[in-house]
């Protein structure tokens, strides 16, 4: 059995190098769900557990070529025999099953568990397909950023030399130092350019959403549309009545027509039953899938409903140092953090999001202050700088003299100092022209 499911096993690991660009809504979808519906195709693909998937019985047909046959072509069962009453009474031994006029009586014909371990695998393939294309666009940026910074906990014990411990290897804390300079150079740089990375992630999640109301209408529609309620009358209905909706979707036993010619020429039909092994572990699967299903929407929703909270407050100090938090617990200055996610988009704080998720608090604390050390509070507002020049400029027009801004230059000569010195340590100035007059 565990050879059966040995190729399942790669999507199962725990590994603690690995690096988190989902929250865990999105692992449910590619990694969870992907694994169950694997797990399912090779359930119904294994004839160890279930042995043949359907037997028919003939008197003057072979047992293969009628078991071939009937498993090809759809089986059937009598509408008017699925009849909990007649089942009761002893009037027929199993649902659907009984006397049979061709030209009266209307039939419910059975096909799908040909198609199952098909549609199984494609529905497997459909929910890591979201997955695959926020790689894509993620394009590896999180890890080569974070690669090997995630057990950092002895880093600041080790001043020069790392330390390998397994596969985990443990930085020491000048090549620490030298990382988090490089985490906020690229986080500088790409402050313009990854504009569209957040809405990459959530038009993801949004596809996630969609491909999970597909299959489970695809599901409902392959099960001749009994999927939608098959959980609310499972548990309605499975230890009270003889017959249960259980039976009418996945019948353990139906009819197959065979025709074939005689000695003579003649056409001859014969009636067969057959036991459909098959369906013990269909409706076992379908029914799993369903709870599992109806687990995974609400999630899904509730996940989408954070996302739209991160995308309305990302900006308020207090909702960021909360968010921060879950991602992984550990304290922020307040007042760095809000220096930053007041010079983010709602891209570079979903960056920003997930670099917490896989840094330790001691590091994350240094990219922040780091990063907060270029985006300084200024003393007057971007928009109170412009309309001060303005009215600068029009009052220099008014008079025919050339324009100047001594509040502006009495700023950068006083506050310059203040701006690039936080905590007692010199920070560089955030670019070569800090301290200069503003240009017109």
């Amino acid at each position: 059995m565990l050879s059966t499911f040995a190729s399942v096993k790669q999507y199962l690991k725990f590994d603690l190098s690995r690096v988190i660009i989902d929250n865990i809504v999105f692992k449910l979808h590619y990694r969870w769900t992907f694994v169950l519906l694997l797990v399912a195709t090779l359930l119904i693909t294994s004839r160890q557990y279930i042995g043949e998937h359907i037997q028919c019985i003939s008197d003057n047909v072979v047992a293969p070529v009628i078991n071939t046959f009937c498993f090809f072509t759809p089986t059937f069962t009598v509408v008017r025999h699925v009849n909990n009453t007649a089942l009761e009474s002893g009037s027929i031994f199993q649902p659907g099953i009984g006397p049979y006029n061709r030209n009266e009586d209307k039939i419910k014909r059975h096909a799908y568990y040909q198609w199952v371990p098909f549609v199984l695998f494609a529905q497997a393939l459909c929910f890591y397909m979201p997955h695959m294309l926020w790689k894509k666009w993620e394009g590896g940026r999180i890890k080569a950023l974070v690669y090997g910074l995630r057990m950092v906990g002895l880093t600041k014990y080790l001043k020069h030399d790392s330390m390998r411990i397994g596969k985990l290897n443990i930085p020491s804390m000048a090549e620490a130092e030298e990382r988090v300079i490089n985490i906020r150079r690229t986080m500088i740089d790409r402050m313009r350019l990854n504009q569209s990375w957040g809405a990459h992630l959530v038009f993801a999640e949004l596809l996630n959403l969609f491909n999970l109301l597909l299959q489970i209408y695809w599901t409902h529609r392959f099960l001749g549309r009994e999927f939608l309620t098959l959980g609310i009358k499972v548990l309605r209905e499975r230890w009270v009545d003889k017959m249960d909706a259980l039976d009418v979707v996945f019948p353990k036993v139906t009819k197959c027509t065979f025709y074939k010619y005689g000695a003579s020429g003649s056409l001859q039909e014969h009636d067969t039953l057959c036991v459909m092994a098959l369906n013990i572990m269909n409706e076992k699967i379908y029914t799993i899938l369903w709870f599992w299903y109806a687990f995974l929407l609400t999630v899904t929703v509730l996940g989408l409903l954070w996302r739209l909270f991160t995308v309305f407050f990302y900006k308020n100090v207090t909702f960021s140092k909360w968010s921060l938090y879950w991602a992984k617990p550990g304290k922020i200055d307040e007042s760095d953090l809000k220096s930053v996610i007041q010079k983010c988009n709602f891209s570079n704080w979903m960056f920003l999001f997930f670099l917490r998720t896989n840094l330790s608090e001691f590091l994350f604390q240094k990219v922040i202050y780091h990063l907060a050390s270029e985006f300084p509070n200024d003393p007057i507002h971007d928009n109170d700088i412009n309309d001060y020049k303005a009215r600068e400029r029009e009052a220099a027009g008014s008079s025919g003299s050339t324009v100047k801004y001594p509040l502006l230059e009495s700023l950068d000569t006083v506050d310059a100092p203040l701006l690039h010195h936080r905590g007692g340590a010199s920070v560089a100035p955030k670019s070569p022209t800090d301290g200069a007059t503003l240009p017109a």
